[in-house]
């Protein structure tokens, strides 16, 4: 080949890599792209939320965290070969997660493009996070991941050119929602694709809600009238504020800061946390705070009820979770972690009674009083698919912190939502729902009379009535006393959970039990655009479930990204490099 010739066909094949390269992106070469602060562009100076006033601005700021402290232990598994026909069984799995994702996104885009959620039977928009496209942030990530990029560029081209955090025609915002679906989406996506008009809008949001914080104390109004801010009014945090809206911000905070390296994003979320490290072991319940403190007045002892579940959830999940973030193995956070979960293993977990016999635990609820300076506390055996995530992030954290304790109680949390979701007919848990301890958590042999009576408790009905009756009309399954609410809203933290301790083991059983958790979920919920909600997964006999044409964002962000991932190589998103939000957006880990 002569030398022109040879030069003309380099040539060839520089254009063609370019062409590729622009068609598709680096990240065709790159999965996961790493952005630097190189890359950020500058952001709009008269942007609203960055003119207005504050009317108790801080400052001085807590130093920001540029790099971790330690190095952390692997949370993932060594993975080895995979044979032929398990990866193609995997890789079928994989694609089946794909095409669903596909229709939601399809229904959403066609249906409520721009807005918050699309009603997946009727099809009609809704907006129920503010109207600034709740679905739309919330699925950037997942497209990423799942490698729909011309559908991923369309969407960030969306966001960038018509969503704007300036106003909303929604009387108040929730501060925790906003936080983690919409500046959690943002740099979620971010982290993962490099884009810098992400990174641009995330400021929008952060700006915006660090206004929410603009209070005598510096502590947020988490249900926020943002119209009354904007006007400049004088505002306090609220006397009655549930906890995981409180403390479920600091992760999105802190990344926020370190991607822009501007300190007071962190150093509003780091005040909360130290507030709930001081208070930690002073409540009825050391080492837990309970569902409702008080913020106007910084009191964190101010309810009587305790639980992991919902209206707390995410603030427990957060503390290993910023541990992992920022690369600390010791200090505020893990101590936090440590402390919570030594007085949850002891108060909350508990192990019901099973026709087998398993060995599963759930997290309970308990309630606490105190009288003459004693503190009596109640244990309710409830749970429900809120709980779920304890399992997933026990894994975490006990990966973390070398804890081998935390991973046993997390393979039984997560077995016990697994066997949750078995026990139904229509193999997917309700809601909420109440269940016939065991004395102890060395397990307990079966009875039918024990199992009635404690229906009969649950319903605080007379010990004299037919509990036998009871738990047949209602339909409920053995060991199950009640159901307070018995829908299923698409909801992701039993598949997170398996999710995480697929990664921690890499054993193949919890794939398994995600692709059985999966045909359950799509069959019940499933409709000609998408999936939806049901009122009812535990219908009388010739009743339906009812379909309550409802899909929230975090069917697309979470619940399928999960279901994704579980059958995706390891590599992908691995949990040494990464940490997952609330929401499922994934953020880079500081490293040393």
């Amino acid at each position: 080949m002569s030398a022109v010739r040879r030069y003309l066909v380099a040539a060839g094949l520089v254009i063609i890599i370019i062409s590729v390269w622009q068609r598709w992106g680096a990240d065709t070469w790159s999965p996961l792209a790493t952005p630097t602060k190189s890359h950020i562009q500058p952001i709009d100076k008269d942007f609203f939320w960055r003119t207005v006033t504050h009317q108790y601005p801080v400052t001085s700021f807590r130093p920001l965290p540029t790099a971790a402290v330690d190095v952390l232990p692997h949370v993932q598994a060594k993975f080895g070969p995979e044979s032929a026909d398990q990866k193609q069984t995997r890789l079928t799995r994989r694609d089946t997660i794909k095409r669903a994702f596909s229709r939601s996104w399809k229904a959403y885009k066609e249906h409520a493009w721009l807005r918050d959620e699309v009603k997946p039977i009727t099809g009609k928009p809704v907006d129920t996070f503010g109207g600034w496209g709740a679905t739309l942030v919330d699925s950037l990530d997942t497209l990423w991941i799942m490698g729909f990029r011309e559908e991923f560029s369309l969407a960030v081209q969306a966001v960038s050119n018509n969503i704007s955090f300036r106003t909303t025609e929604a009387e108040t915002i929730n501060v925790f929602e906003t936080t983690i679906r919409f500046l959690g989406g943002l740099l979620g996506a971010y982290d993962l694709s490099g884009d810098t008009r992400l990174l641009s809008k995330a400021q929008d949001v952060g700006d915006m809600l660090y206004k929410a914080f603009d209070t005598p104390n510096h502590l947020p109004v988490t249900r926020w009238d943002i119209h009354a801010a904007g006007r400049g009014e004088t505002q306090t945090a609220h006397g009655n504020t549930l906890l995981a809206e409180l403390g479920s911000l600091s992760m999105e905070f802190s990344r926020l800061s370190i991607v822009t390296g501007n300190p007071k994003y962190y150093d509003a979320v780091q005040h909360i946390s130290e507030l709930l490290a001081a208070s930690q072991m002073k409540t009825k319940v050391p080492g837990l705070w309970p569902i409702v403190v008080d913020a106007a007045r910084e009191e964190f002892d101010l309810g009587s009820d305790y639980g992991l579940g919902g209206m707390s959830d995410s603030t427990y999940e957060y503390l290993p979770k910023m541990a992992a973030l920022l690369g600390q193995k010791t200090g505020i956070y893990a101590d936090m972690y440590l402390r919570s979960m030594e007085t949850s293993n002891r108060h909350l977990l508990f192990r019901p009674m099973t026709p087998k016999g398993d060995d599963i635990l759930f997290p309970g609820s308990l309630h606490a009083s105190r009288s003459n300076n004693q503190v009596s506390t109640t244990l309710d055996p409830s749970a429900g698919h809120l709980t779920c995530f304890v399992g997933g992030m026990l894994a975490v954290g006990g990966q973390i912190m070398s804890n081998k304790t935390h991973v046993e109680l997390a393979d039984k949390v997560t077995k016990g939502c697994i066997w949750a979701y078995s026990s139904f007919g229509r193999g997917v848990m309700p809601e909420t729902m109440s269940l016939t301890p065991c004395p102890s958590r060395s397990g307990c042999v079966w009875s039918d009379s024990s199992w009635h009576l404690a229906a009969l408790s649950a319903q605080s009905a007379s010990k004299e009535d037919d509990g036998e009756k009871l738990v047949e009309e209602q339909r409920l399954p053995p060991s199950f006393t009640k159901i307070p609410d018995a829908r299923y809203i698409l909801r992701p933290e039993a598949v997170e959970s398996i999710f995480v301790m697929y990664r921690v083991t890499g054993d193949p059983a919890w794939q398994d039990a995600a692709w059985r958790m999966w045909n359950a979920i799509d069959e019940l919920t499933h409709t000609e655009l998408a999936n939806t909600a049901v009122w009812n997964v535990n219908p009388k006999h010739g009743e339906e479930p009812g379909k309550a044409d409802s899909m929230e964002s975090f069917w697309l962000g979470e619940t399928l990204k999960y279901l994704y991932l579980v059958f995706s190589e390891p590599e992908l998103v691995s949990l040494d490099d990464w940490v997952f939000n609330t929401e499922a957006h994934p953020f880079r880990r500081l490293k040393k």
